[in-house]
């Protein structure tokens, strides 16, 4: 299915953002291996998320929905699957399941789509078998996961990887020996502040990471927070789309996930936080965004972390800002569920904006957003969203290649935009 996005005027109102997937993974594993019955408000219902709870019911796992966005998990001993466990397109569903299941003593094969057996899984499977695991297979899936671990580790997550650094303290969960997790720069800090609220001992010094006495979880009452990553996309377009003003409410401020609210605030935008507030151990709040003029910037690759995944629709606000934006310390985005990097430069520049990839940078230079463009998407969902975002602004529509997989993060895209005002349709 084609998707075709038109400029139609400014984009006015609060826009309906999903739960953070981040957090909705996390909040079914800890569930599933917590002592008691976990129920969760909010769950994003995505794709990736769902795989995630169609897992852990393979690991003998009580899962279930009770109504929209809530669901309740009984936590318990895990088993060893019958079948090998297909997380479908979510690298975080594989990399935090395979240290999950590692903890817990069981031994599991684990698949995904053509996508993700493209991705890296070294980074997660060499610490895993620092600490004892046996790991069957190679670079990448499928790989088949035994426990029990059997020895400790200080590890050094070079580069920063919350993925990977989850896996590590998942696995960690299974033994009283030394766990800890250091890092160059912190890198998103939702597994050892949510494994905190479930009752385990962590310990956090600068940017390092210990699993402390208690490695048992209790189980709570988790509300899911707005997504940072899909507030993006409406934010970044109120920014770009002349006469725009958009809110969203109730998302995600965690330091380590608010570089692209950062980022809009160095570019210029017409930005505002408001009914700011802690929950869960989280930070939360309302933004509001303003069409304004905006400029272009640098970015260093100590800031990638915090704003990873919002790179793609970064690049599109870089599209309507005035000069060159610079966003070095790239490379990661080449292993994602495409080459991020090339496929933005590729697309922007299909639309008639000047780009390139520069080794691990990307370079935008901002000026008239010509659009016309058809944009190769190679099934990522952020591609394919980030350059809708474009075509809402460009002087003729902008169309993708393919949308179905929007639905692995972000099921409810089209009628969120619609909803502030966006024209997007399906096309032959």
């Amino acid at each position: 299915m084609k998707l075709r996005a038109t400029a139609t005027g400014p984009l006015i109102g609060t826009f309906g953002v999903p739960g953070d997937k981040s957090l909705s993974h996390r909040a079914l594993i800890f569930g599933a291996l917590a002592a008691g019955e976990t129920v969760i408000a909010g769950l994003l219902e995505s794709e990736d998320v769902l795989a995630t709870a169609t897992a852990l019911r393979a690991f003998g796992v009580r899962v279930e929905q009770f109504g929209p966005g809530r669901w309740r998990v009984i936590g318990g001993a895990w088993r060893s699957p019958d079948a090998p466990i297909d997380c479908g397109n979510s690298g975080t569903a594989v990399r935090l399941l395979m240290g999950a299941a590692a903890g817990q003593g069981v031994r599991a094969t684990f698949t995904g789509d053509a996508s993700l057996s493209k991705r890296p899984m070294r980074r997660v499977t060499g610490p895993l078998e620092a600490m004892g695991v046996r790991v069957e297979g190679g670079e990448r899936l499928p790989l088949t996961v035994e426990g029990p671990v059997t020895r400790g580790i200080a590890h050094l997550n070079v580069p920063a990887s919350a993925q990977v650094k989850s896996a590590v303290l998942l696995a960690g969960l299974g033994t009283h020996l030394a766990v800890e997790v250091a890092e160059p720069v912190p890198s998103r800090d939702h597994t050892e502040t949510m494994l905190a609220e479930f009752g385990v001992d962590v310990e956090r010094e600068g940017h390092i990471c210990r699993l402390g006495a208690k490695r048992t979880l209790d189980a709570r009452l988790v509300e899911v927070s707005g997504d940072p990553s899909s507030a993006a996309f409406a934010l970044g377009a109120a920014a770009i789309v002349p006469g725009s003003e958009v809110t969203v409410k109730n998302v995600l401020l965690n330091p380590h996930r608010s570089g692209f609210v950062m980022a809009l605030q160095r570019m210029g935008a017409d930005l505002a936080m408001d009914n700011i507030r802690g929950r869960g151990g989280e930070t939360i709040g309302d933004v509001r965004v303003r069409f304004g003029p905006l400029f272009g910037a640098e970015f260093t690759a100590e800031e990638i972390p915090s704003m990873v995944d919002e790179i793609p629709i970064l690049a599109v606000v870089a599209a309507g800002a005035r000069g060159e934006t610079r966003i070095e310390g790239l490379d990661e985005l080449r292993h994602k569920e495409s080459d991020r990097l090339a496929l933005m430069a590729e697309g922007l520049t299909a639309c008639g904006i000047e780009a390139r990839a520069d080794g691990d940078a990307l370079v935008v230079r901002g000026g008239p957003i010509r659009g016309g463009g058809q944009v190769r998407t190679e099934g990522d969902h952020r591609i394919a969203m980030s350059h809708l975002v474009l075509g809402l602004a460009a002087e003729q529509p902008v169309v993708i290649d393919e949308a179905e997989m929007i639905a692995t993060s972000f099921p409810t895209f089209r009628e969120a935009m619609r909803g502030i005002g966006a024209k997007i349709e399906e096309v032959a």
